[in-house]
């Protein structure tokens, strides 16, 4: 019996690599507005620009965590999604071809020595 291919829209790594690349727009266009309302707030509160400044640094240096904790979790979600795939890794690919490659080599040897 033929082995029946249901075709994918997307690969699954150009759909990770896309839904990745949706998340961190998000999360720049997230920080450009926390940027923007505290510049406002610095405006209204009637900061010095020391002020600003030093508020601005503990703006970003919460944003910035939040913004790896957000990488940490999403790749350990991707991570324990493809878990289940038995997906193999890179070095597992190449070990393969390597073995494969060897293994072509004693076959045209064998033929050689007919």
């Amino acid at each position: 019996m033929d082995k029946v291919e249901i075709p994918q829209k997307y690969p699954l790594a150009e759909t990770f690599e896309r839904v990745w690349s949706q998340a961190l727009l998000a999360v720049s266009t997230a920080e450009d507005e926390a940027t923007r309302c505290a510049q406002r707030m610095a405006d209204i509160a009637g900061w010095s620009q020391d002020e600003v400044v030093r508020q601005g640094r503990l703006l970003t240096d919460r944003l910035t965590g939040h913004r790896k904790d957000l990488e940490h979790n999403v790749e350990e979600g991707v991570r324990r999604a493809l878990s289940g795939f038995m997906i193999p890794r890179r070095d597992q690919i190449q070990d393969i071809e390597t073995r494969l490659i060897r293994l072509a080599e004693r076959i045209d040897a064998m033929g050689q020595n007919k």
